[in-house]
């Protein structure tokens, strides 16, 4: 069940908050959102579920136009939470679950399995205003995923989280996602993505400015990254053609530099200038294709 996004564009009066994006989200993978903050995320997400109606473009699900019809196969966690803060988590959940058509006796059942699995089985019975703001998250987690959706829209689900909390939120999606289920995630952590997405995009005002497989992103990149630990100065390496950006570590430097070819001259250059103790060539990392391609436009 593929998700389609074609031509889409979305304006508040003079204001383009979503311009012209084109993508094919696969099934049953994690798609990744990066982008600041107004880059049109949010915005995006509430056009695949139908809450606002695009300016002009098409989005499908399988071919089909997401409806209400369609709520009980689909999860979202909002980044703004909304859950009720006078009612208790075991009322919160199964009212919930009901209106995407569980039965009460399964929604308790998997309520309980969850709370168990985030390590609060105690909260069933709390009024949500009486929760951490990292435990409401849990819960709010669990009422976006208790009816095991089909597609899952995750609105930075780690943010606020510490990082015990964010390794079992991570965990949990992963699993979902080996269960089946598609999911579409935005998150301002690059690491997240990196690790976590095979497909992503980079919005900046509204306008995708790097999208694809997270391979090919790299591979195209071009530029990589060298770090070298030694027992010597290493500010002669600034000046080698090809090195892009240097940066003094407590071990030795950071490089960045064109290619692969720079790397073996550099190797050459260091010969016989003393102990080189690590020389480590690796891929650009997400962050440093975000910066190249976003962050000058907030310079």
């Amino acid at each position: 069940m593929t998700l389609l996004i074609k031509n889409v564009s979305k304006r508040f009066g003079r204001h383009t908050a979503v311009n012209n994006l084109s993508l094919e989200i696969p099934e049953n993978e994690m798609f990744g959102f990066l982008g600041g903050n107004g880059a049109g995320k949010t915005t995006t997400f509430r056009m695949i579920l139908g809450l606002l109606d695009q300016t002009s473009g098409e989005i499908t699900w399988n071919g089909e136009k997401i409806d209400y019809d369609k709520s009980s196969l689909i999860g979202y966690l909002p980044e703004e939470r909304g859950l009720y803060p006078k009612l208790k988590v075991r009322e919160q959940i199964i009212y919930l679950a009901r209106l995407r058509g569980m039965g009460k006796r399964d929604a308790l059942k998997d309520l309980e399995a969850w709370l168990e699995r985030f390590k609060v089985p105690e909260y069933i019975d709390k009024k949500v205003e009486e929760l951490s703001k990292g435990n409401q998250q849990k819960i709010q987690f669990i009422s976006a995923v208790i009816h095991k959706p089909k597609l899952l829209i995750l609105d930075e689900p780690f943010s606020g989280l510490d990082p015990i909390n964010v390794e079992l939120l991570r965990k949990a999606v992963v699993d979902l996602k080996n269960e089946g289920t598609s999911i579409v995630f935005s998150s301002h952590r690059m690491e997240h993505v990196e690790e976590l997405c095979q497909h992503l995009c980079i919005l900046h005002k509204g306008t995708p400015v790097v999208q694809g497989a997270l391979r090919e992103i790299k591979r195209s990149f071009g530029k990589k990254n060298l770090i070298i630990h030694a027992d010597m100065s290493l500010d002669f390496l600034k000046t080698i053609h090809g090195v892009v950006h240097y940066k003094q570590t407590m071990e030795g430097c950071l490089i960045q530099i064109t290619d692969e070819e720079v790397s073996q001259v550099i190797f050459r250059e260091l010969q016989g200038k003393g102990f080189v103790r690590k020389f480590d060539l690796e891929e650009p990392s997400l962050n440093d294709i975000f910066i190249e391609k976003v962050g000058a436009h907030y310079e």
